[in-house]
């Protein structure tokens, strides 16, 4: 390291660390926890100058402890260096970047699939719900946040991404190449599965998917339908308001969620009778593929007990983010808010949510995985993608109709 460069360096964290000693003693803050960390900070820096085998690559390993510190956080929580940050931007404002149609988090300490989205090239490419993406771009997902992830994974429409997948039934990563596109908007898929029963399967919850569960209740009242199936696995996209609009459709009192932050103020989201659709029956459908927008709906309709929720615990991601840019020209995306299903003191972030029948998907997906040695599908127009069909063989949808026509408890 260049003798200049050492000293000031040096000079640097000892100014830091006296700034920081100042502060502690004339009382500056109030935070004596935040001080003593930043004094250790210091002091580990300081040491890794000086007695490390190698001269380090301080911007380097400053970026991996807010990686780290980050990281410590919850899954979602990213640091975005200056360049990452950049990168970003000029995707972001480019128009609508190209996308793979993934959602995803970090488990196992890689990047892993939460869900994906029907029609993307991720589903045309057969990556699914649970795979761990071991390396994006050549940059392996070990030490990787779900920002930096997702930044690279957008792109202009029609360039390729490679990632390395390590699918359920296998150790050794596959490579497979991702077209980027843009996202076509998805469809709800309506389906009359009995005499009196509609199921509407949600593949997300973008923006106008309320007004549009809205129209097919109204329709599906008209139509003699009295009982209604709301499908929400791998729905794991959308806006948590969408989630609540829909939510207050079927309640007409009670809480939906809660929403609190450190500097988020607490707020409750009650139901209002005057936005009430729906009055039938109701039974939703949810999976470890649920997350987002959908969990909010799904603890909305379980903790206000207005009908069934069958399935199995949702994955755990309703929180709020928000993009904090910093001096240096990096920025951190840093979640400030977790929603909170009514009458209970885990966020949905902490615990997902739980059904209240719990039934486990059909036993083909199992054996869809033990095929997932095979080679991904092309992507091709002779291998079109299709969203995940409503079956009478699917044992959650079968649960879910058969107590809705279960007969309706006596009044004692």
């Amino acid at each position: 390291m260049n003798r200049l460069l050492k000293i000031g360096i040096l000079s640097l964290s000892f100014l830091v660390l006296g700034y920081v000693g100042l502060g502690h003693v004339l009382g500056k803050t109030s935070d004596e926890k935040a001080y003593r960390s930043l004094i250790v900070y210091g002091e580990v820096l300081q040491k890794i100058q000086q007695d490390y085998v190698d001269e380090p690559n301080v911007p380097m390993v400053t970026a991996g402890a807010l990686h780290g510190l980050l990281e410590s956080l919850d899954p979602q929580s990213s640091y975005l260096t200056p360049r990452e940050y950049t990168e970003y931007r000029q995707k972001i404002q480019s128009g609508k970047p190209g996308d793979t149609g993934m959602t995803l988090s970090k488990r196992y300490g890689y990047i892993v699939v939460v869900s994906v989205l029907p029609d993307s090239s991720a589903e045309k490419a057969n990556i699914r719900s649970g795979d761990i993406l071991e390396a994006i771009a050549g940059f392996t997902t070990r030490d990787m946040s779900v920002g930096q992830a997702m930044n690279l994974l957008l792109g202009d429409p029609g360039t390729s991404v490679k990632v390395s997948v390590v699918r359920r039934s296998r150790i050794e990563p596959q490579d497979v190449d991702l077209v980027r596109a843009q996202l076509v908007p998805q469809k709800i898929i309506a389906e009359k599965i009995d005499a009196d029963i509609l199921a509407l399967r949600l593949p997300s919850l973008e923006a106008g998917r309320a007004q549009e569960v809205r129209e097919r209740l109204s329709q599906a009242e008209h139509q003699g339908i009295h009982k209604i199936v709301l499908d929400v696995r791998d729905c794991g996209r959308g806006d948590i308001s969408e989630g609540v609009a829909i939510a207050r459709m079927f309640l007409a009192s009670g809480t939906i969620a809660t929403v609190r932050g450190q500097t988020v103020a607490s707020q409750t989201i009650s139901a209002d009778p005057s936005k009430v659709v729906w009055k039938g029956p109701v039974s939703m459908l949810i999976s470890p593929t649920t997350s987002g927008a959908a969990e909010i709906l799904a603890a909305a309709i379980a903790a206000n007990k207005r009908g069934d929720v069958v399935g199995e615990r949702t994955f755990g991601l309703a929180s709020e983010q928000k993009l904090i840019p910093l001096d240096d020209g990096g920025a951190i995306i840093l979640t400030v808010a977790n929603y909170f299903a009514n009458g209970n003191e885990k966020s949905i972030l902490e615990e997902g949510v739980a059904p209240t029948v719990v039934v486990r998907e059909a036993a083909e997906n199992d054996s869809d995985a033990v095929d997932d040695s095979a080679a991904p599908l092309p992507q091709t127009e002779e291998t079109p993608s299709a969203p995940r069909p409503l079956s009478a063989d699917d044992p959650v949808l079968r649960k879910a109709i058969e107590l809705l026509k279960a007969p309706a408890p006596k009044a004692s």
